[in-house]
């Protein structure tokens, strides 16, 4: 079993702005405790540390059992990565560092085969064999089947970027929960899960013994599997000792009771002041007052020293204005359309104004669909073409923007969209992006910072046709909400790949991806779809 202590943990921005004070938790053997809070609060920063990727400025972190770490952007990873490489970088350090020997040695191998080489190559397989390499990759086998639907063996050498973003958390989530070790960090592991995926995790986190931190925005995951709830907020850290279903009760009246002593510290700090205030005067003129003065500033000082009790922490104020523009009456028409190998061909009409859901199993083609309508080149067969005045903007399922990479959210404004300087952060405040995160580069935001300005992008672009996939997945609650009213008074169309049970209850219409290559349209949103195996 295992357990993860953090005591006293301050950290820093490299910019120099502090972001955790002096925190301080203790996760016991067997809990699921989940980790809350605004986007940009520390979430992710805070399971770094943890999993000693970053180093505090002070304060300490301790686990045992192994510690098992799934990161939030798996998918971020280089061309070429296979599958083998995937599994591996979630694997035990020991069994890591034995591969990498045992990869160096067969690449020797290939340039000569003296016989210091063949030892070397011959040490090399005994320690990976020792450190339970080939141990593990049977267990992988039995990953690869539970989640892709094939053995490892024929999976191994296929590039992870050929998967889908559900297809990489599930097969890492396998690897995990089976594995070794006993103290898993999860990172929102599920992302990119279709419903019966996400189903399929709260069961599995419900049934482990091990030890679990987790991070995610998934309201009924986390009513349905987590039993502790740390918050961070502003700096600090809080625990619900319930499950969700309390949770925002339980925050109101936390608040309630800081505004309260607060409220308390400073009408006990302002009469104290007005008491040394009025002895002071009174010690003027007699000199017997002056000890109940010296007494009442020496309460005073210590009273200011303490300090006062903790700031409730501020609500977000996240204003999307999403406007859109009117176009022609059929906004998207596709006649005999095919994905090459991923469906069965169909046709489909939305009309202007429409909402439309797309749903169904991970590795079904949503994704791919949505690009090709942004203007991506996908295969396919047969037409699908945007009406008259159709402008499309699309949200990225994995928030890959390479081209934003190393800019700021500022100079991203101000160039893509002639904005001067005071008005691209009017713009960004009203995403909760100004101030010095205006001032981050792209790729050291938060997840959902990366998501909130993304939506802005698509505000400021004048797109006509809104293309989200999984527009909700990195986004804290608040800003879900923001998200959902923004596109009630989006005047244009919406096209949103999606597996959040909340955001898909206000769309028109549910477009089905079925298992079978099937694409249909249901009244109400379907969530049990199967899903086939297709090899690619």
């Amino acid at each position: 079993m295992g357990h993860v202590e953090v005591g006293h943990l301050t950290y820093v921005l490299p910019d120099g702005r502090p972001l955790l004070n002096d925190v301080s938790f203790r996760i016991g053997e067997g809990v699921k405790a989940a980790l809350v809070g605004p986007n940009g609060a520390g979430k992710t920063t805070l399971m770094r540390l943890v999993a000693q990727d970053l180093e505090p400025v002070e304060g300490s972190v301790a686990s045992s059992g192994g510690l098992g770490v799934m990161r939030q952007f798996i998918g971020s990873i280089r061309d070429g990565r296979t599958v083998h490489d995937l599994l591996l970088s979630v694997a035990p350090g020991r069994v890591r560092e034995a591969a990498g020997r045992l990869e160096a040695a067969e690449l020797v191998m290939m340039e000569r085969e003296d016989e210091k080489a063949q030892m070397r190559y011959a040490q090399a397989i005994t320690d990976y064999t020792d450190a339970g390499g080939y141990d593990i990759e049977v267990l992988w086998d039995t990953c690869t089947v539970a989640a892709l639907g094939v053995p490892y063996d024929r999976v191994k050498y296929r590039e992870v970027n050929t998967l889908s973003g559900g297809e990489q958390k599930r097969l890492v989530l396998e690897a995990l929960l089976r594995g070794p070790d006993q103290t898993l960090l999860l990172d929102e592991p599920d992302n990119y899960l279709d419903v019966p995926g996400k189903l399929w995790l709260e069961q599995a986190l419900r049934e482990t013994p091990k030890t679990v931190l987790l991070v995610s925005h998934d309201r009924q995951l986390l009513a349905n599997a987590a039993d502790r709830i740390v918050t961070v907020e502003s700096g600090n850290i809080w625990i619900h000792g319930g499950g969700f279903a309390d949770y925002a009760q339980a925050r109101r009246e936390r608040n309630e009771r800081l505004d309260e002593l607060r409220r308390r510290w400073d009408e006990e700090h302002a009469k104290l002041k007005r008491l040394v205030i009025m002895l002071k005067q009174k010690a003027t003129y007699n000199d017997g007052m002056a000890p109940a003065y010296h007494a009442a500033q020496t309460r005073l000082r210590k009273f200011e020293e303490a300090g006062p009790p903790e700031v409730p922490p501020r609500d977000q104020l996240i204003n999307m204005r999403l406007r859109g523009g009117r176009t022609g009456k059929r906004a998207i028409i596709c006649e005999e359309f095919e994905l090459t190998g991923l469906m069965r061909p169909f046709d489909l009409e939305i009309w202007y104004g429409e909402r439309v859901a797309v749903l169904g199993s991970n590795g079904s083609g949503k994704s791919h669909f949505l690009r090709l309508l942004a203007g991506d080149e996908v295969r396919h067969t047969g037409t699908a073409k945007l009406g008259a005045r159709v402008v499309p903007g699309h949200f990225a399922q994995t928030h890959s923007r390479p081209e934003l990479l190393k800019r700021t959210p500022c100079e991203i404004v101000m160039t893509e969209h002639a904005r001067l300087k005071n008005e691209a952060m009017k713009a960004l405040s009203r995403y909760e992006l100004a101030g010095p995160v205006a001032e981050q580069r792209f790729e050291t935001l938060s997840g959902g910072q990366q998501a909130r300005l993304q939506i802005l992008l698509l505000e400021l672009s004048g797109a006509t046709l809104l293309l989200l996939d999984e527009p909700t997945d990195n986004l804290d609650l608040a800003s879900a909400e923001a998200l959902q009213e923004g596109l009630d008074a989006f005047a244009g169309t919406v096209v949103a790949v999606t597996h959040d049970r909340w955001f898909a209850a206000d769309f028109d219409r549910y477009l089905i991806f079925g298992a079978d290559g099937r694409v249909y349209e249901a009244p109400e949103p379907v969530w049990d779809e199967g899903r086939v195996v297709r090899e690619r």
